[in-house]
């Protein structure tokens, strides 16, 4: 048994100054320890198995008298029951230094997430587009939440109340969840089940979106009208007037025809081919070019050193809303998008061209499995002969004194 020095007081403890380890009495063993610069702390000295060790309890006097007296019978009790409470400690802050290591709140999950998976996506957009709407919606609930803490009331709080109202955004941001998820389980920052999947669990809980959301098309120009729409846009001027123009010849994407290169086209053989890359379904998709499409293509003028068939007045692609203000300024609703519609509508109600063979102008990958199975080629030879019949009908003159609902008003 330590032999035991008198115990000192709270206020002589405070008054001593002298450098060296002094015993302050009360528990065996327990000293206050002052160094040359005047700093002070704890030392419990004790006897843990056969080894001499010294065990620091903390600074003074942000620990006080008491305190240490309270610490250093803790750790002699813990000695008494076989225990090293050096080890002990030295074990939970490793154990604690592992868990902040591991630790990954969600926002900087789905940021670490984005920058892996970012070289994958075929449009820039796309990366643009998941920041924002987790950080819309989803980094004000959990952001700054440990990744591992996510629970389905997380994922729920933030769903829930966008899923009638907003069901599109709803249903991209709960599948940016389950992936942001998935990576971090993946990367062993979380376990267990995936609280934002949908089979089996949210679909449970949540109405079906085919169900929830009324499908919103996107607006476009009368079939009977599409002619007069024709013949106002080919007297517009500026690039953007051709690009559009370009669109309604072709029934392409704006996206499509805004990024297309001079190198994608072979005029003498009329053709134009989109690389996989930039179509929708990723797959190449070829577009057969009529005698108007090149007449166009020709006219336009060169930019030295920009392949953009159609570029901006600085050399870049032009934004999807400069092809827009074009039928704002035609005094018309419609979209770019709503073009390829007209073309829809064109096949079905003024020819005899089969569906399918609109779905391939369009670049419509087949909903029927079996229908696609059978149908693995383009049918280029007679979608020229449709695209042809498209052009002469848009290049039909307005007779005079027909009855035509005129450009930007409604039918009554």
């Amino acid at each position: 048994m330590p032999k035991i020095a008198a115990q000192l007081s709270a206020l002589e403890v405070s008054r001593l100054k002298a450098p060296g380890l002094v015993s302050v009495g009360g528990v065996p063993g327990l000293s206050l320890q002052i160094s040359a610069t005047g700093a002070r702390s704890w030392i419990l000295r004790v006897k843990v198995g056969s080894k001499r060790r010294d065990m620091g309890l903390g600074p003074y006097p942000g620990v006080t008298l008491a305190q240490a007296y309270e610490k250093a019978r803790s750790a002699r009790a813990t000695i008494e029951q076989g225990e090293d409470p050096i080890l002990t400690r030295e074990r939970a802050q490793s154990q604690l230094r592992a868990a902040q290591a591991s630790a990954i709140t969600f926002k900087q999950a789905a940021e670490r997430f984005i920058e892996a998976k970012a070289p994958e996506w075929r449009n820039p957009k796309h990366r643009a587009q998941w920041a924002a709407t987790l950080e819309a919606y989803a980094y004000p609930v959990i952001g700054n939440l440990d990744v591992k803490d996510v629970t389905d009331n997380h994922v729920m709080a933030i769903i829930e109340p966008i899923w009638v109202a907003k069901t599109e955004t709803a249903t991209r941001v709960r599948g940016r969840i389950e992936n942001v998820l998935d990576w971090a389980t993946a990367k062993k920052y979380r376990t267990g089940e995936n609280p934002a999947r949908w089979r089996g669990h949210l679909d449970k809980l949540l109405s079906a979106p085919k169900k929830t959301t009324a499908v919103v098309h996107h607006e476009a120009i009368p079939v009977d009208d599409a002619p007069e729409f024709h013949a106002k846009l080919k007297q517009r001027k500026g690039i953007a007037a051709r690009a559009l123009e370009f669109i309604l010849l072709t029934a392409t994407r704006s996206g499509e025809t805004r990024g297309a290169v001079w190198p994608e086209f072979d005029l003498d053989k009329g053709i134009w081919t989109i690389p996989a890359n930039r179509m929708k379904a990723g797959r190449e998709h070829r577009v057969p070019l009529t005698a108007s499409m090149v007449e166009l293509l020709q006219s336009l003028p060169r930019m030295e050193g920009v392949e953009l068939v159609f570029p901006s007045a600085k050399g870049v692609r032009l934004s999807d809303m400069a092809i827009t203000q074009v039928m704002r300024r035609m005094g018309l609703t419609a979209v770019p998008h709503g073009l390829r519609s007209t073309f829809r509508d064109w096949v079905a109600e003024k020819t005899s061209y089969p569906r399918d063979l609109a779905e391939k102008a369009l670049a419509h990958t087949l909903t029927d499995a079996v229908e696609a199975a059978y149908q693995r080629g383009d049918m280029f030879q007679k979608r020229q002969k449709m695209m042809e019949s498209w052009g002469q009908f848009l290049a039909t003159p307005v007779v005079k004194g027909a009855t035509v609902v005129a450009l930007g008003k409604k039918a009554a």
